[in-house]
């Protein structure tokens, strides 16, 4: 497939007085392809504003290229970057609609900008509206809607130039689960239906496992991890990607936690829970006869897939050959012992 954005050997980094700077993207190489979704995942501080700067060229590279839709953004003019911009579609987290202006008049703004005329914009109006969902809000100010529908417009307004590229900068963030789930079914739509390639950036490691096929972790303005988003969490390289995965798996159960469980009997079998699935996990206990239950741990999902780590409470006769059973096909901690295969 042909990559939309290239970065190589990126840094960007800013005076803080006269004597110091401070770099906020630090030698990063990357490749986003067309048609893909693609996040960027970080906690604050990790570079990736600056980067969505760079992508749409209100930020030039200190060194590095960066290459969008085949623009050199650092080379570029600010013609060529009006254009560019024109291509790249952005969406916020606060939304950044005009209040004063109705729902229809917000997203027929950039169409106005590249000159369309009145007609055809209203009927490119009527058809995004449509599309996100809101099609009998269009004479409402953005003061009358939710959250929700306050980024519909913004999604609707980013796309009615019809750009390659959506650059989507913590976008749900200040939404509710619900409505962040309906958003994410919308950028899933924008994608399949239109083409568009979208770039994700968020702290949240939920969004990306719900939307995105690639993932890029940065931590202090490094990427520290990258990949198949599947690939990424089942199989971290760095530790805050194994941190990302923890907060929503648990882990391994350590401590108070792990004195009360064992107080309870049988055997204590942390298992890893990634293309070896759950079912596959107790289809094992069941050939040796071993009652089993889960006492701690979680499972998400990732794009259809599971991901975590379950214990259970095993009692059983002998564990050694269920556990070299299990071992032979995901990692598998006897907690409290520290063993993993």
């Amino acid at each position: 497939m042909t990559a939309v954005i290239e970065l190589r050997g990126v840094t960007k980094s800013f005076r803080t007085d006269r004597r110091s700077s401070t770099t906020a993207v630090d030698d990063v190489s990357l490749a986003v392809e067309e048609g893909s979704i693609v996040g960027i995942i970080g906690y604050s501080g990790a570079g990736k504003s600056t980067l969505v700067r760079l992508l749409n060229g209100l930020e030039k590279p200190t060194s590095g290229t960066v290459e969008v839709l085949g623009v050199d953004v650092g080379d570029a003019s600010e013609a060529t970057l009006r254009d560019l911009r024109r291509r790249v579609g952005m969406i916020f987290q606060q939304f950044n609609l005009f209040t004063s202006r109705t729902v229809a008049a917000n997203v027929a703004y950039p169409l106005k900008v590249a000159g369309w005329k009145k007609a055809d914009r209203d009927k490119r109006v009527a058809e995004l509206l449509d599309f996100v969902g809101i099609g009998d809000k269009a004479k409402q100010y953005p003061r009358r809607l939710s959250g929700g529908q306050k980024q519909r417009v913004g999604i609707a307004r980013a796309i009615a130039t019809d750009p390659r590229i959506l650059l989507a900068d913590e976008a749900t963030s200040a939404l509710d689960p619900q409505t962040t789930a309906e958003v994410l079914d919308l950028l899933r739509e924008v994608n399949r239906r239109l083409g568009i390639t979208i770039v994700v950036i968020t702290h949240q490691i939920s969004i990306v496992h719900e939307l995105c096929d690639q993932v890029i972790v940065m931590e202090g303005g490094r990427v520290v991890d990258s990949g198949d988003t599947y690939r990424v969490f089942a199989h971290p390289r760095a530790e805050l990607t194994k941190r990302f995965v923890a907060a929503v798996t648990q882990g391994v159960p350590a401590g108070e936690t792990l004195s009360a469980l064992a107080a309870g009997g049988g055997d204590l079998v942390s298992v890893e829970v990634n293309e070896f699935s759950s079912e596959d996990v107790s289809a094992v206990f069941h050939r040796h006869g071993a009652r089993h239950s889960v006492v701690y741990g979680g499972v998400t999902d990732v794009l259809g897939k599971q991901l975590g780590t379950l214990t259970y409470r095993v009692h059983a006769e002998d564990l050694a050959p269920i556990v070299a059973e299990l071992r032979a096909h995901t990692d598998v901690v006897l907690p409290g012992e520290g063993v993993r295969a």
